[in-house]
């Protein structure tokens, strides 16, 4: 499990956000089963966290304790993209939490092989899980993955204790046939038909 660590300052809710911008430092709260702690992060603290198609755990330093938990929200100025506001959620074993985790490809698709192209239609899948089944990404095996056909969530490799929130007829990729594979195709079938239905030849 991807996780990194950085330190926080307390945060006197009295002082206002945009006092606490002006600082160059981030408002944050840490929410979970008796948590509410409110505090303020670098952007340089939190970068790695946020910036990343990964899924990684973050691990705040704030009066002494160490929390474990995930980035849950984050809400961005709509015009230069800072952020400005970040939820964190508090990871508690014994205490189910909803994530999103990464959906990574094995083996090698033949249709691939036979000049198609992977498109990844869905890249993360929402699970249901306790902290300590906790995984940084989900595999599906794509090696028999042919020319027009798709995988769905239902062929995901999920552990024991982890639920998927997704319905299992969902798909997350399949393999496109080229135009010009297609063109082929027809033009070999159209032969194929044109042979089949030409009457013999009279002796």
């Amino acid at each position: 499990m991807q996780t990194e660590v950085f330190k926080a300052e307390a945060r006197d809710v009295k002082v206002k956000a945009a006092d606490i911008r002006k600082q160059g430092r981030i408002p944050a709260v840490l929410y979970g089963p008796n948590v509410n702690e409110h505090f303020s992060v670098t952007h340089n603290d939190i970068k790695k966290l946020v910036y990343t198609p990964d899924f990684k755990v973050g691990e705040v330093e704030l009066g002494g304790t160490n929390h474990k938990c995930i980035v849950k929200d984050v809400q961005f100025h709509p015009v230069t993209d800072q952020i400005r506001h970040i939820d964190f959620l508090l990871l508690k074993e014994g205490t189910k939490v909803k994530v999103e985790l990464p959906v990574k490809f094995k083996g090698v698709s033949p249709g691939v092989k036979e000049g198609g192209t992977l498109m990844q239609s869905m890249r993360k899948v929402k699970v249901k899980l306790d902290p300590k089944d906790l995984v940084d990404e989900l595999f599906v095996d794509i090696s028999e993955l042919t020319l027009g056909d798709s995988i769905r969530v239902k062929d995901l490799e999920v552990a024991k204790g982890i639920e998927v929130m997704v319905n299992e007829a969902t798909p997350i990729a399949s393999v496109e046939i080229p135009r010009a594979l297609k063109s082929a195709q027809a033009a070999a079938e159209g032969t194929e038909e044109a042979a089949a239905g030409a009457e013999p030849a009279a002796e």
